[in-house]
């Protein structure tokens, strides 16, 4: 199971071409819904005038190489290592995030390079797609149904969502239902193998 490209073989009844579209439709879409967030938001608009007042209000200047040192261990420390957080919230988030990561990168490799009934698929790229969701749906459950502020300190139930909410069950279920669509295609289930790609 995993050691297929579920890609490949779901090229067998849709064209990769058709699936290349798909994901490329997707990659627009959401870059196009990003740009409209922010329009409509006006967080663009709030930051260059903050950053504008940060730098009336300035009472010193900082070297090109201090702003990237800065930037360096921003990145390094807030963003890949999320050192905001703590503990099992930390934990829970990395496994999200770097699952989240590995498994829309091998997604993209194996859709874009190896989609085709002939192509053979180094044997790496399915099971890190396959890590990859596993270490999505480790992290987004345990946050989900075990980590959630508002479930223990506002006492709603596990299953309240709101739209804050939707990110992470869109992540959950294309990993989840990903597995799933795998396992079914594995098993050579007629029928079956097809229903959890929709």
């Amino acid at each position: 199971m995993i050691t297929i490209n579920p890609f490949s073989v779901l090229s067998e009844f849709i064209p990769s071409i058709a699936i290349q579209t798909f994901v490329v439709a997707m990659i627009v879409l959401v870059i196009v819904g990003t740009v409209i967030d922010m329009i409509h938001k006006k967080n663009v608009k709030y930051f260059f005038e903050n950053a504008k007042k940060a730098k009336k209000q300035a009472t010193r200047t900082v070297s090109t190489g201090k702003k990237a040192s800065i930037l360096i261990k921003t990145v390094a420390s807030d963003i890949l290592t999320t050192s905001e957080l703590a503990g099992k919230r930390r934990l829970a988030h990395l496994l999200g995030m770097y699952g989240t990561i590995i498994f829309w990168v091998t997604s993209v490799i194996m859709i874009f390079c190896y989609s085709t009934p002939e192509s053979l698929t180094p044997s790496i790229l399915p099971l890190l797609w396959h890590l990859g969701a596993i270490m999505t749906c480790l992290g987004g459950y345990w946050f989900w149904l075990f980590l959630r502020v508002d479930v223990y300190s506002e006492a709603h139930p596990w299953y309240r969502i709101i739209q804050a909410d939707l990110f992470v069950l869109s992540l959950l279920a294309a990993s989840t239902f990903g597995l799933i669509w795998s396992f079914l295609q594995s098993s050579n289930i007629n029928g079956w193998n097809n229903l959890f790609l929709i």
